[in-house]
């Protein structure tokens, strides 16, 4: 029997859906197709003038794809893409994470395309169809960015190296491009702009992250303070000083208007910590042997709180305990309960410093 494919539950239904609902839009489109027609199905995708009484396509859009090229690099991304962030994290904060970057860009894009129309009173614009998971597959190439910062991906035998931090920017030049052919719309650009800053301001400020093992972080922190995630560090060397000044106004204005909260020293230092351990090879090792060390001090902790609360055993009838014989080493030990529990000591890996390309 072939093996089976192991996919989490979230990302197999976005699957799914992608699937039906593009098939769906290619059947619809088959029967209505003219030579001269031009198609919208306001129902499944967003088109401005039309799908204000179909709520539901500010979210199903971005799982409607209207050719087989963007449906493969939709399918690609979200099974791979999707697999990935959702054993990082959880399904519940992928599923929140993908309503996320699906709402926000598709709404900026549609009054962007309003406002277009207000301008020039070109009824094209409100006709445009916004859909495809443009803003999913740049969001994230953002959260990977911020889990692997420091990853260098290798392509053509050596000839481009380009390390993650530096795809979203790249995604949006390719878009650009085609979103002058008939393969994307003129909403794309916009759909992968709102989709970076949807994606990065909520990695950054917002998304509770999992306590350190070895610290005292609070359950509660949210966001990512590291200088490894600064907006800065997504575009070139030469330009970061600038995008730094002008990124840094922009926050300094949002924490007035109350949309933001600054860090503290405190925050700074705990999640500058996290980011150097992110940054170092080998980092999905070290992140599930984290894990995994959490769930066996919590396990000896309950283990250990059980055996002190259990009541002395009897003494056993029988000879004298002159006449017993004298137990072994080995079973001296078993009967302890410090020796029966042990205690887990659980040391990771050392990597050897080395950084894999692929």
């Amino acid at each position: 029997m072939p093996p089976r494919l192991n996919i989490p539950p979230v990302t197999r239904t976005i699957l799914i859906v992608l699937l039906s609902q593009s098939f769906l839009s290619a059947a619809i489109r088959y029967r209505q197709w003219t030579e001269n027609s031009h198609i919208v199905i306001p129902y499944l995708t967003l088109v401005p003038q039309l799908s204000l009484v179909f709520p539901w396509t500010f979210l199903s859009s971005a799982l409607v794809e209207s050719n087989v090229f963007t449906l493969a690099i939709s399918g690609l991304t979200l099974y791979h893409g999707g697999r990935y962030l959702e054993r990082a994290w959880s399904s519940a904060d992928l599923a929140k994470f993908l309503v996320l970057v699906t709402l926000v860009p598709n709404i900026l894009t549609f009054l962007v395309m309003v406002l277009f129309f207000t301008l020039t009173r070109n009824e094209s614009w409100t006709l445009t169809t916004i859909s495809g998971g443009i803003s999913i597959q740049i969001a994230f190439l953002v959260a990977f960015s911020q889990l692997i910062p420091a990853h260098t991906v290798t392509l053509f035998r050596g000839i481009v190296s380009l390390k993650v931090p530096r795809f979203p920017l790249l995604y949006i030049g390719i878009v650009t491009v085609l979103s002058l052919t008939p393969l994307l719309s003129r909403a794309a650009l916009w759909q992968a702009t709102f989709g970076f800053l949807a994606s990065w301001t909520y990695l950054r400020f917002y998304k509770k992250v999992f306590p350190d093992l070895d610290s005292s972080q609070p359950a509660s922190l949210r966001g990512d303070a590291s200088e490894t995630f600064a907006f800065a560090e997504f575009f070139p060397g030469p330009v970061k000083p600038f995008v730094a000044a002008v990124s840094g106004q922009v926050f300094d204005v949002l924490v007035a208007m109350r949309l933001c909260t600054p860090f503290s020293h405190a925050d700074m230092s705990a999640r500058g910590d996290r980011a150097l351990q992110r940054g170092t090879p080998g980092t999905a090792r070290a992140e599930a042997e984290r894990r995994r060390a959490i769930a066996l001090k919590a396990l000896d902790q309950r283990l250990n709180a059980a055996a002190t609360r259990a009541p002395a055993p009897t003494q056993p009838s029988g000879p004298p305990i002159q006449t017993q014989p004298q137990p072994s080493a080995h079973t001296a030990m078993a009967s302890q309960p410090g020796a029966v529990l042990g205690e887990t000591k659980f040391e990771p890996e050392h990597d050897d410093g080395t950084t894999s390309k692929n």
